[in-house]
């Protein structure tokens, strides 16, 4: 059983992310879902990216970190987000000495150049992303691998960026199923 702070993207905590913690939950695992947003909820990317922006950057992974303080005491948490929230749980994932994992849907982060890692590290991503284009990705990967991450990355083609959402135009529910099983293949393993 992992331990898991599940992070949400930009669109806040939608319904989708408790659906997704609740499939995890079902699995065994320990989820945490913080709502980083206080309670705003919106359905499209300009709405988010407003939000993203009027929060800051800075204050939201303060809020991430604050939500992640109360569970890192005993280690082996696992990192894991959706696109925005992938890219705060990697930077915390990094941060945490004793991290367990690190599981990112949809996003990712740069990282400094001085990173040095060996958690497990999962991406599920869509092919073309417009949000995390291939050379991007690429790179990430590469710096990933330098860091020491055992890495791995799926790449689903044809759908759109966050295709796990079932409320969203990007829902791709093949490419979402898939990844849901790759996915709890790894936190069993973690």
């Amino acid at each position: 059983m992992a331990r898991v702070l599940l992070l949400h993207s930009m669109y806040g905590l939608r319904p989708a992310v408790r659906q997704a913690a609740d499939r995890l939950r079902a699995a065994g695992h320990e989820v945490h879902v913080p709502d980083l947003y206080g309670g705003r909820v919106v359905d499209t990317p300009e709405a988010g990216i407003e939000i993203k922006e009027e929060i800051g950057r800075d204050e939201l992974l303060r809020r991430a970190v604050a939500a992640a303080a109360p569970l890192v005491g005993d280690g082996g948490l696992v990192y894991a987000g959706f696109s925005l929230g992938g890219s705060l749980a990697q930077n915390l994932a990094f941060a945490d000495p004793k991290a367990g994992g690190l599981l990112l849907m949809h996003g990712t982060s740069d990282m400094a150049d001085d990173v040095s890692t060996d958690i497990p590290v999962q991406l599920h991503v869509a092919d073309p992303d417009t949000y995390e284009p291939v050379d991007w990705l690429n790179a990430w990967y590469l710096r990933m691998r330098r860091a020491g991450a055992d890495v791995e990355v799926f790449r689903y083609r044809g759908a759109g960026h966050l295709f796990t959402d079932p409320d969203l135009p990007d829902h791709d529910a093949e490419a979402a199923e898939r990844a849901w099983a790759i996915a709890l293949d790894f936190l069993g393993s973690v």
